[in-house]
């Protein structure tokens, strides 16, 4: 993975920690420390190593 892939990838795990932020804030309950944890390792199996997701195909959302 070459390092504008890696860049991509931590602003868009940073991007996911703004969203579970928002969303604990958004129920006014919650704890940010597993959705922050897990952000890096979700975005990089989400945008990198999941390929051909297709919502409406079950077996699309395959890790390869």
């Amino acid at each position: 993975m070459d390092s504008q892939k890696i860049r991509d990838l931590e602003i868009t795990a940073a991007r996911v920690r703004i969203l579970g932020l928002d969303a604990i804030n958004s129920a006014a309950s919650g704890h940010v420390g597993g959705a922050f944890s897990i952000a890096d390792i979700l975005t990089v199996l989400y945008f990198n190593t999941m390929k051909n997701l297709d919502p409406a195909d079950r077996k699309s959302t395959r890790l390869n």
